[in-house]
């Protein structure tokens, strides 16, 4: 893979426990951002959710609109906005307006809602939310491409509904669909000419369906007379490294068993595998769910997930706090200065000087000891002639 380009970033839920000071974890993320951004990724993806206490993100604009104040490079996208809960002239409104304030650092992130409580709180239902996000979807496309929208559906009107503002971004704000196992976010990307954000790639489920889900996906587009290109496929999976995989284990203990109990207890997605927080490590890492190690077993995971997607574009970490402060930020540096650079082509030219140095070691001390000792005898031949010259010339008469 070396030479190719990828992109990295992360997926913010974000996952915060209940029982901590929400208005401090929220600090964090913001801190977690601008981190991220010094470093140099490349992407950060926030969601949305409104119930169960864990994810307390309820409005993924908003958050965009100060992390972008405080950033200069990394682009931010909604990770994602649950469309089925929203009109889309609204949600098309807040983007575009984002696009400008961001000055085209904005990414628009959609799914139908993870969430079962969150649609049942607003009386939606379930199994109508796919159709729901592909309703909305052909609204807020033509939207977003600087198009006059006339549709009804069910849930909303839109009648000759245009933005006020054109894109920032040239053509338009890119747009991704959410994916788990089911094909619905694949086939929606397709059918629009959209991205496609993998966010269970890392599942068993997830894994071993990302070949068939790019194929509906690119079947989808050919269908319908769009194009869409593996470098806007984003796939997710957690990580945890240190500098050993023993440190990584012993990081993790702070706070996986928080989230280990959210996914048993109260999240729809069977995330969590069961039993003592050192089996659930064991079989998280043995199952490929997770990297709870080092770069270089992060660098594996990657190279597994191209091999069985076939190629894609951006990797994105879920974001989590497995570790205390000071070791997650440690994570997420010890990632970009040995995970990032093995796929972004930064090593070649280096090692290749180095090498190139090295092999020709010999030929550049001889010249090096060739050329001091030239100096060496220059400066002695100097010398030697001023002490002649003095030797020959006759002494000065000095006056009485």
């Amino acid at each position: 893979m070396e030479g190719e380009h990828l992109r990295f970033g992360i997926f913010l839920a974000p996952f915060h426990p209940v029982g901590q000071n929400p208005t401090l974890a929220l600090q964090r993320d913001f801190e977690l951002i601008e981190w991220l951004d010094w470093l140099g990724f490349d992407e950060a993806w926030i969601g949305e959710h409104h119930s169960a206490g864990y994810e307390i993100i309820a409005c993924p604009e908003v958050f965009i609109a100060a992390a972008a104040e405080r950033t200069r490079r990394i682009k931010l996208g909604t990770g994602v906005v649950s469309l089925p809960y929203h009109h889309p002239l609204m949600v098309a409104e807040r983007i575009m307006q984002l696009d400008h304030q961001t000055r085209g650092r904005v990414m628009f992130g959609v799914g139908p809602g993870a969430l079962p409580s969150d649609a049942f709180m607003m009386g939606i239902e379930v199994e109508r939310q796919r159709d729901m996000m592909d309703e909305a979807l052909a609204a807020l496309v033509p939207l977003l491409r600087g198009e006059a929208v006339t549709m009804e559906t069910e849930w909303f009107k839109l009648r000759d509904a245009r933005l006020q503002l054109a894109p920032f971004t040239k053509p338009h704000v890119e747009i991704a669909v959410a994916s788990q196992v089911s094909p619905a976010g694949a086939r929606a990307a397709g059918k629009y000419g959209l991205s496609l954000l993998s966010l269970g790639a890392t599942t068993t489920g997830g894994f071993n369906a990302l070949a068939s889900n790019w194929e509906i996906c690119e079947t989808k587009a050919r269908q319908y007379g769009q194009q869409v290109s593996r470098k806007n496929w984003r796939l997710v999976g957690p990580m945890h490294v240190a500098e050993t995989r023993d440190k990584a284990r012993e990081n993790v203990k702070f706070g996986l068993k928080a989230w280990l109990d959210y996914f048993r207890e109260v999240a729809a997605l069977p995330l969590a595998p069961e039993g003592p927080i050192d089996d659930a490590v064991d079989a998280m890492i043995a199952s490929g769910l997770a990297v709870i190690g080092t770069p270089e077993d992060a660098v594996a995971q990657i190279y597994r997930l191209k091999e069985q997607s076939g190629g894609f574009g951006c990797f994105l970490q879920m974001a989590h706090e497995w570790a205390d402060r000071e070791s997650t930020l440690r994570s997420y540096e010890l990632f970009a200065r040995y995970v990032m650079p093995e796929f972004q082509g930064a090593l070649h030219a280096p090692r290749a000087s180095r090498d190139w140095a090295a092999a020709n070691r010999t030929t550049f001390i001889g010249a090096a000891v060739q050329a001091i000792m030239s100096q060496i005898a220059r400066h002695t031949e100097e010398q030697q002639q001023q002490q002649k010259k003095g030797a020959t010339q006759p002494a000065r008469k000095t006056g009485s």
